[in-house]
């Protein structure tokens, strides 16, 4: 027994007082009286320091909403730490204001990074004089060998002045295998990512992973635009036989081929195809792209050339001042309606087509047909070879 702890009652430890000093004027005796009243001291004490805590929790509660920590993956106790490293109550207003300043800069940084990794991959491989840039997204399924990307590369080096234009190429890469494969092939090359999608395999017409990917597209090239980048943009099914540049009209900001064309490049009861379009980065567009995009919450389970047809007669478009061009299919044809003349033909669009089989082989017979009609003397191209083959399978 420690000498002055008067017995070494139940609370004799409470105190470290020496001999001599008093507690609530009883000396040092342990007194009934005294019990009584040093039990209360502590249980007023009890429920005060419970109502602090408790008020500590409702107003971090306030200030970090159940649903937020749920979301977060910032703000979690390692298994080592003490809980006396949390903040005090008193410090509560600071420390509420650098989280979300942390998780702030966390959210925002990804999108920064992603934007500042296209941008660099744009300001490469844009054109100098009018910052342009061609781009075709793939996955998978796209890359393989013999597949419709090695057409696609090939129509460039066998197209009539449209080698010099494959410098000027973005592959939008939806998964590593197309990524990797962009590299091998000496392009500028940028992962199109979603989180939780996988984008390797063959995705199916109007299938869910299908319509995540073209919508996904669509806000990827939103994207550019802002970035202050033209853009032709064409799926890796579109042959490239001459260069399209010359064929643009001035005046347009959206110019899109078509599977069906009804005459005038204005008229938009034209068919447009959103597998080939040349686009101009300024406000009107990318107004335009952000009302695109939003359409698929509209018209659920539609995919992005539906929801087009849809909005390009919307009093909006007018209102944005947006000017639509609709491309001529004598020049700009598919295979729902192949261009007539192969002296005016300057892209060929594997549509009307549904699968990747299909697409190759009626493909590899337009790469055919061109190679037949550059091979001859440019004064009997047009008495001998003047129109396509195909479609065969396709259409």
């Amino acid at each position: 027994m420690h000498p002055g702890r008067g017995g070494g009652g139940e609370y004799g430890d409470a105190t470290t007082k020496g001999d001599g000093d008093n507690l609530e004027g009883g000396g040092n005796h342990h007194h009934p009286t005294h019990h009584l009243k040093f039990s209360g001291m502590a249980l007023k004490i009890t429920l005060l320091f419970a109502v602090v805590i408790i008020t500590c929790l409702l107003l971090n509660q306030s200030t970090y909403p159940i649903e937020f920590f749920r979301s977060s993956n910032s703000f979690s106790l390692p298994k080592d730490s003490n809980i006396s490293s949390l903040p005090s109550c008193e410090n509560r207003d600071a420390y509420s204001s650098s989280f979300h300043q942390h998780t702030s800069q966390n959210l925002l940084s990804p999108e920064k990074e992603e934007n500042r990794d296209l941008e660099t991959t744009l300001r490469k491989a844009a054109m100098k004089e009018n910052r342009t840039v061609i781009i075709t997204t793939l996955n998978a399924a796209w890359t393989e060998p013999n597949s419709v990307f090695d057409l696609f590369l090939e129509s460039f080096r066998i197209g009539n002045g449209t080698a010099e234009l494959l410098k000027h190429v973005v592959v939008g890469a939806f998964d590593q295998t197309a990524y990797n494969r962009c590299l091998a092939e000496g392009l500028h090359c940028y992962a199109v990512t979603t989180d939780g999608v996988d984008f390797s395999g063959e995705a199916f017409f109007m299938s869910e992973d299908y319509l995540k990917m073209m919508w996904r597209r669509i806000d990827f090239l939103r994207n550019v635009l802002e970035l202050g980048y033209d853009f032709v943009f064409t799926d890796a099914d579109v042959m490239w036989l001459r260069n399209p540049f010359e064929r643009f009209y001035p005046d347009g900001d959206f110019q899109i081929a078509c599977d069906h064309y009804w005459a005038e490049y204005k008229d938009r009861s034209n068919s447009p195809n959103g597998g080939f379009n040349y686009v101009r980065s300024n406000n009107r567009t990318i107004q335009f792209y952000k009302f695109w995009y939003t359409g698929q919450f509209y018209f659920p389970g539609k995919h992005d050339q539906d929801v087009l047809n849809f909005i390009k007669l919307d009093p909006f478009i007018s209102q944005i001042g947006l000017e639509m061009r609709f491309l001529d299919t004598a020049y700009f044809g598919g295979f729902c309606e192949p261009s007539k003349d192969l002296d005016l033909v300057i892209t060929m669009h594997a549509n009307c087509c549904i699968g990747l089989y299909n697409k190759l082989h009626d493909i590899k017979m337009v790469i055919d047909d061109w190679k037949r009609y550059m091979s001859l003397p440019v004064d009997q191209r047009n008495s001998t070879i003047r129109s396509w083959t195909v479609p065969r399978i396709c259409g």
